[in-house]
């Protein structure tokens, strides 16, 4: 496990000291589970980022794809 030295804003802490003493559980805890989440949510937005990027490519290479089809067609 890895120390970390950090800043949060005032109001960001007192919520969640508020929210971990309700919870039973330590702040340590609390932020390791907030950072896992946060993670989560990043690669999700990063994967569906690049799969439209990809999805874009593949769009123009599948229209090329079907006009030279249409062409082929049109010569018979």
């Amino acid at each position: 496990m890895k120390v970390l030295s950090l800043k949060l804003d005032d109001e960001i802490f007192n919520e969640a000291e508020e929210i971990t003493h309700e919870l039973h559980i330590a702040r340590n805890r609390y932020i390791n589970e907030a950072v896992r989440i946060y993670n989560l949510v990043q690669k999700k937005r990063l994967l569906k980022k690049q799969l439209a990027k990809e999805s874009a490519l593949t769009s123009k290479e599948s229209m090329d794809v079907l006009h030279e089809f249409e062409r082929l067609l049109d010569e018979n």
